[in-house]
């Protein structure tokens, strides 16, 4: 399995720094991936929904370290450099109000 597309939207927040979808093969996208900027740096937060409890609870999430890992250098990666460009998405991807205006029209 290969990501194959990155659109990062960059949000102006003290935490939050962005939405991120992520497409696997051309074929499987996840949305609502988040670039959080905790005590440690940066990481990132998968998709979840919010339990009548009051906790959240992931929807979607890799199965391994292995995984984690390498979702986290591509989407870091691309937020990375999208940041140090002034916040214009790369070529290879679309632009971040393309995107958002995409994925708010599907569903």
């Amino acid at each position: 399995m290969e990501i194959t597309d990155v659109k990062v939207i960059p949000v102006d927040d003290e935490k939050l720094k962005a939405f991120v979808s992520i497409v696997f093969d051309h074929c499987f996208v996840v949305t609502d991936i988040k670039v959080i900027n905790g005590p440690k740096g940066l990481f990132v937060s998968m998709p979840s929904k919010k339990r009548k409890d009051g906790t959240f609870k992931d929807i979607a999430h890799p199965l391994n370290n292995q995984m984690r890992q390498y979702l986290e250098e591509k989407i870091l990666g691309v937020y990375k450099q999208q940041v140090a460009a002034g916040g214009a998405a790369s070529p290879a991807q679309a632009s971040a109000p393309e995107a958002a205006a995409k994925e708010g029209s599907e569903g």
